[in-house]
């Protein structure tokens, strides 16, 4: 009998024990491929001994001080180490202890910013469908996936959504890049002057959309035409990099590629590895400026946001990516995986699309790949590929509701940066092992 309320409490988990680099280690010694580092978390692995001795060498400093009264030495540092690498005019930086809280402190900086300067009427907050950007009642008011907000729909804030930049499925049949990015634009501006373009305070979007669609870059070009309209109307841009941040993709910020920089900047997972609970907001340097100007006080605080112990596990987490060279490795390893898959399924009948960015890789499955038809929830495929993973040993991040919320389904990929070419080998032979057991019912029933 256990006495943990888990997340899914009818099922029966393997009790991890150890953790051995890419890999977990059950209490029955069965080992498992890390190939989604949790939930895009364990960017460097397991029992990285550098990261292990940084936590004990703070613990025995000073392991808490609450930020009312003190600043530390780790917290410091580990904002300079962001901001200097991070895109222009974002100056300084709120630590929180992870992606929903990154959120809400987001959120509500960007109300009291307009507060500060004399524009309370700004309240209104345009985001995206098929967006995820936590599971507190803030950050799940905006996120724009319907089966998570259903339950919850009476205690959630107004939110407005626009189309996502989903290419595989929206973009038109002959449409260009060009003006499929325009008209994503457009929908955004006409929604800001429905909306009264004085009372919009911000555009939330993740840069590569996560969890709900399975590792969605932007079109080309996509940002920047956000950027502008967001400019136009004086509505500031909030970019979350709490999943596809931190090196992720390829590079430390995964709006670099975008070459924009957003207002404010959610990341999380990334940032400490796993190996403390972190988060934090980027903030630009014009919305401080109107904080310290006007009220000197951000009205919003936890008890454990910069927690000095998680602060010098994810400075050294940060340290071994710039000293290892990992973000090139994320970039080769990713080119590899999405090839590595691309050949693997070739011409397979259920295989959708293929894309992501760096380690950073989504595969959506479909009944029928010329009409993109989803397969029917009730059959939960994506359930049945975590469940033939797990017993092949490997780790992947399969989600259902990738069209609408309800239906569709994919698998997200997101190994440590650590990775090697023969571990990438690994993860797709076991990976295509487990979705071709998986889909083996479905095809009994229509054979």
């Amino acid at each position: 009998m256990t006495a943990i309320f888990h997340r899914a409490p009818r099922q029966t988990l393997p009790v991890a024990v150890t953790g051995d680099g890419i890999e977990i280690i059950d209490a029955m010694g069965k080992r498992y491929i890390d190939a989604s580092g949790g939930a895009a978390v364990s960017c460097l692995g397991h029992s990285h001994p550098r990261i292990v001795e940084a936590i004990e060498q703070q613990a025995r400093k000073l392991a808490y001080a609450h930020t009312s009264f003190f600043t530390t030495e780790p917290a410091e540092a580990l904002a300079r180490h962001l901001v200097e690498r991070a895109p222009a005019g974002l100056a300084y930086v709120y630590f929180v202890s992870g992606g929903s809280e990154a959120m809400e402190a987001a959120l509500k900086l960007a109300r009291q910013y307009f507060v500060e300067i004399g524009q309370p009427e700004r309240r209104h907050i345009v985001a995206r469908r098929q967006s995820y950007h936590g599971n507190t009642l803030g950050a799940l008011a905006i996120g724009g996936n319907a089966r998570r907000r259903a339950p919850f729909e009476p205690l959630l804030i107004e939110a407005h959504h626009v189309s996502p930049c989903y290419a595989y499925r929206e973009r038109l049949a002959g449409e260009t890049d060009e003006a499929y990015v325009q008209r994503l634009a457009d929908e955004l501006e006409q929604t800001i002057v429905a909306l009264g373009p004085d009372t919009v305070a911000a555009f939330v979007a993740e840069t590569v959309v996560g969890a709900t669609l399975g590792a969605v870059p932007p079109v080309a070009d996509y940002f920047r035409r956000i950027r502008a309209v967001c400019d136009k109307y004086g509505v500031l841009l909030i970019l979350d990099e709490v999943m596809c941040g931190m090196g992720r993709t390829g590079h430390l910020y995964a709006c670099e590629e975008e070459a924009i920089a957003p207002d404010l900047l959610t990341v999380a997972k990334g940032l400490g590895a796993g190996y403390q609970p972190i988060g934090a907001v980027l903030v630009n340097e014009r919305l401080y400026d109107a904080i310290v100007g006007g009220s000197g006080f951000f009205q919003h605080g936890h008890t454990y946001i910069g927690h000095a112990i998680a602060c010098a596990a994810a400075l050294e987490v940060q340290r071994v990516i710039v000293e290892e060279n990992l973000l090139a490795n994320v970039r080769e390893r990713g080119m590899q995986l999405r090839a590595s898959l691309r050949e693997r399924f070739a011409g397979h009948a259920h295989i959708g699309d293929i894309r992501g960015r760096g380690l950073f890789v989504g595969i959506e499955l479909v009944e029928d790949v010329v009409s993109k038809t989803p397969f029917a929830p009730e059959r939960a495929l994506h359930v049945a590929i975590k469940r033939e993973a797990m017993a092949r040993g490997l780790m992947v991040y399969p989600m259902g509701g990738t069209v609408d919320g309800w239906r569709g389904d994919h698998v997200l990929l997101a190994p440590p940066y650590i990775c090697t070419c023969e571990d990438i080998e690994r993860i797709v032979e076991r990976l295509g092992d487990a979705i071709e057991a998986a889909l083996a019912p479905f095809r009994a029933t229509t054979s």
